[in-house]
């Protein structure tokens, strides 16, 4: 009797849906968060059924990461590392269409928290690999899988944990694809290019204190940290630093300024961004360096003025200028209030060319004849960052054809987020060309 085993390309679909029902929130401290394990457990189960042995390798109770090494054909050549988080944001049931961890299909979208952030990729990985296992397919070099904890809170976690505890899991890689990047972009019906990630900006997480005199809320009182901390906060969510135009995303706009038809301004790209719909939010966010305010904590009872008060800053820095974009950032914020690091990593970028890059490119051109890959950066920040200090080569690479009218950076830690199904299945397809090609 000979077994069936399902097509990857609906294999897909079903590990999606499981890894989409794990909860495996990430707050920011584990004592809140659900934890990794669940998931981590659930990817290594389905290595080690096909024979591909995982290591599981646990940071805190529950903070979990999966790593395992699928021998390539030729042992002489440097290996490839496919990396993907499994901790997503937190998401609020009562403000979603269905429950973010159920894992629906309906409208041809798997639905989910983590759908694109990124489980998707997870899936595509597993499916891919598993099907390789089932029919004997070795990949030309050795493979690294890194399925990581703890990206969503800077990856301490997890890919920084991997990297200098264990560096040895990824001896001989030398290049790594992971999230968001190869997702499409639709110029016309003959036309679509396709995002390849090869910059990231950096993350400078601050927290801001203001010191004051405490005193009774009834009173006429000079020296209000809360006061000296929201001017400075309000500042700082209304100053734009200056316009920097890196060489990713001068490549980017020079090629989608073309796709389009549209005049390209060097002294003013927010023109042409304008025009580009809904990745106008990703592709405006790097032409500048940007601070945003995201909490507040002051004071103790409703009549005391507080002696201290306190504001997070999420602020993304372009390749090449973190320092000059925090004496930049003093200014705004004045002499008066202390700045501390809560978590610094740097900016990312490497050049668009080489085997790999052509390697993306033929398999996205197999699969959609209208594809063209086209580099551009990430406003936000991967796991990349830990990977990049043993000197991987990094980019995104999560394949996905995706629907004209998907505001799909809208769904990064959004509502409703979910990815379609035929970009799944997409994704699989061209996942699976690439890394035997790779």
């Amino acid at each position: 009797m000979t077994l069936r085993h399902p097509a990857p390309t609906d294999e897909v679909v079903e590990l999606c849906r499981d890894l989409l029902r794990i909860d495996s929130t990430n707050t920011g401290d584990t004592r809140t968060s659900a934890g990794e394990r669940a998931a981590a457990e659930y990817v290594a189960g389905k290595l080690a059924e096909v024979g591909v042995e995982p290591t599981i390798l646990e940071t805190e109770p529950g903070r979990t990461n999966v790593v395992a090494r699928i021998p390539g054909a030729d042992p002489g050549r440097d290996a490839l590392l496919v990396h993907g988080h499994l901790d997503v944001v937190p998401a609020d049931p009562d403000e979603w269409s269905v429950h973010p961890f159920s894992g629906e299909v309906h409208d041809g979208y798997v639905w989910g928290r983590g759908a694109i952030d990124m489980k998707d990729f997870d899936a595509m990985t597993l499916a891919v690999v598993r099907d390789w296992q089932r029919t004997g397919v070795r990949p030309p070099r050795d493979i690294v899988l890194a399925f990581t904890a703890d990206e969503e809170a800077g990856s301490d976690l997890g890919a920084h944990f991997l990297v200098e505890r264990h560096p040895e899991l990824f001896e001989g890689c030398t290049e790594a694809v992971g999230e968001v990047g190869g997702f499409s972009y639709t110029v016309n019906d003959n036309l679509r290019l396709y995002l390849v990630e090869t910059a990231e900006k950096g993350i400078e997480w601050l927290r801001l204190h203001a010191r004051g005199r405490p005193g009774h809320g009834s009173m006429i009182h000079d020296d209000n940290a809360v006061t000296a901390l929201a001017e400075a906060v309000s500042r700082v969510g209304r100053h734009r630093f200056p316009l920097v135009v890196t060489p990713t995303v001068r490549a980017f706009l020079e090629e989608v300024s073309a796709a389009l038809g549209i005049e390209l301004d060097p002294d003013d790209p927010e023109t042409a961004i304008a025009k580009l719909g809904p990745i106008a939010n990703i592709i405006g966010a790097t032409v500048r360096h940007t601070a945003n305010p995201t909490r507040l904590e002051a004071g103790y009872k409703d009549n005391v003025i507080p002696g201290r008060a306190t504001a997070t800053i999420d602020c993304r820095t372009l390749p090449g200028d973190a320092d000059e974009f925090l004496a930049q950032l003093r200014e705004v914020i004045g002499p008066d209030l202390e700045i501390e690091h809560i978590q610094r990593q740097p900016a990312l970028e490497t050049t668009f060319d080489g085997a790999l890059v052509d390697a993306m490119a033929a398999a996205l051109r197999a699969e959609d004849p209208g594809a063209r890959a086209v580099p551009y950066m990430l406003s936000g920040g991967t796991d990349a960052k830990a990977f990049t200090r043993l000197g991987i080569r990094c980019f995104g690479f999560a394949p996905l054809r995706l629907p004209a009218d998907l505001n799909f950076s809208a769904l990064f830690h959004g509502i409703d987020e979910r990815v379609p199904v035929d970009g799944l299945q997409f994704g699989v397809r061209v996942l699976d060309r690439f890394l035997r090609a790779s």
